[in-house]
């Protein structure tokens, strides 16, 4: 099944299946992502759940429990109208199954779902909340191992988040087609602006809650600490829970170790986002990890959305060659933007590496008279210049022209 509709992924973690989307498809797709190149991010196995004989039960906290065929929650009569690995690399921390899925630049994307709101749910097939219902719990049929325990996935979000119209849905379809199996089918939640992790997939059952759900992933995960928190003195009540998602960018093109060849430009091009409502506003690229930034020309961005990325390209003025570390910035409609550096976002947990992306690449600026003269004497040669570790196969410099260098500019004092 996963072959079958995420044959094309960066896989970085067989089981449970976690796939990556490629740069290739995050910038060629565009604004949408397609549904077969979608990143993946699963804690247990993928459920087969029948969606002709499936219903939706919702309890707890509600006037009126409920249970819902899948085929009434699309019936209009009835209920009408996304870096892990920079962390890692850098800074290790809880080993518990994150240093197995290190994320990188790909684990964003943007689709159309089509679904019903939650809050429309609750109020039609409910009657309403009862007063002291702040939060409501979303159950999945996956299940997953934690600390020796079997459990189901179970995430919540505030009432308040939920009684936003269109910033819950209850999904049953992606980018125009039926909902993947692997993307949480029949039927999964959406919540708008917030981690993934809050998107439950393969929801069966919703409860409403005087307070947040006490499962695993809500409470003892996906929770921010402290940098100075270590292993060493690390507790659940250290952190705090993560729910809007941060502003946060990538470089996507071209790749961190990459050698481009160039006339003293080089374009980039990424991704930038913003949660919570947020859109974004401007994107910077720095040639020099970070004291100076070039802004992205509005013109050079997709369309804006509430909550969805924008693409942006860039052509950067670069003068210097060899390494050189390039990085991205954005600022939203809030005014919020990205930590300069890693370590400032680091936390024992890993999670949400919102600081600027970083990339370092050889710089080779052709420009340049020497570095021109040199490129076309190893292509008279038929010399590759790729890759810049390969010995050269010819002296670099005749020892007479050495040698007049050496007798014009002395390595040691003449007195």
């Amino acid at each position: 099944m996963v072959k079958k509709e995420k044959h094309d992924m960066l896989h970085v973690l067989d089981f449970p299946y976690n796939g990556e989307t490629l740069a290739k498809y995050i910038l060629g797709d565009g604004k949408i992502t397609q549904n077969r190149h979608h990143f993946v991010r699963n804690h247990g196995g993928v459920p087969d759940i029948d969606p002709d004989c499936f219903e939706l039960e919702i309890g707890g906290l509600v006037n009126i429990p409920v249970r819902i065929p899948l085929r009434d929650l699309k019936d209009p009569a009835k209920f009408p109208g996304t870096r892990r690995r920079e962390q890692i690399e850098e800074y290790p921390g809880d080993g518990d199954e994150l240093i197995n899925a290190p994320w990188g630049e790909g684990a964003i994307g943007t689709a159309v779902y089509r679904g019903v709101p939650l809050k429309k749910v609750i109020k039609i097939a409910c009657g309403g909340k009862l007063p002291e219902c702040s939060h409501f719990e979303f159950i999945g049929a996956d299940t997953y191992f934690k600390k020796k325990e079997v459990y189901n996935y179970a995430v919540s979000v505030p009432w308040r988040k939920v009684r936003n119209n269109e910033e819950v849905l209850l999904a049953w379809e992606m980018n125009g087609e039926p909902l993947p199996r692997i993307h949480g089918a029949p039927l999964r939640v959406v919540v708008a602006g917030y981690i993934g992790a809050r998107s439950c997939k393969w929801v069966y059952r919703i409860n409403g809650l005087s307070e947040p759900s006490f499962g695993p992933v809500q409470r003892q995960e996906y929770l921010y600490y402290n940098q100075q928190i270590g292993k060493h003195n690390v507790y659940i009540s250290n952190g705090f829970s993560i729910q809007a998602m941060p502003v946060s960018s990538a470089i996507m093109s071209p790749k961190t170790k990459d050698t481009i060849i160039h006339d003293g430009k080089i374009e980039f091009k990424g991704w930038a986002y913003s949660g919570n409502g947020n859109w974004v506003e401007r994107v910077e690229v720095s040639p020099d990890g970070g004291h100076i930034w070039y802004a992205v020309a509005p013109e050079d961005m997709t369309e804006k959305y509430y909550y969805a990325w924008r693409l942006w390209k860039i052509e950067v003025p670069v003068d210097a060659e060899g390494w050189l570390e390039f990085c991205v910035r954005t600022w939203d409609s809030s005014n919020n933007t990205e930590p300069t550096y890693v370590r400032s976002a680091w936390n024992w947990d890993l999670h949400v590496t919102s600081s600027a992306h970083r990339i370092k690449i050889f710089s080779v600026n052709r420009s340049k008279p020497a570095t021109a003269k040199r490129l076309k004497q190893l292509e008279e040669l038929n010399e590759p210049f790729l890759p810049i570790t390969k010995p050269l196969e010819f002296t670099i410099q005749k020892f007479e022209d050495y040698e007049a260098e050496y007798k014009k500019y002395p390595r040691e004092p003449l007195e």
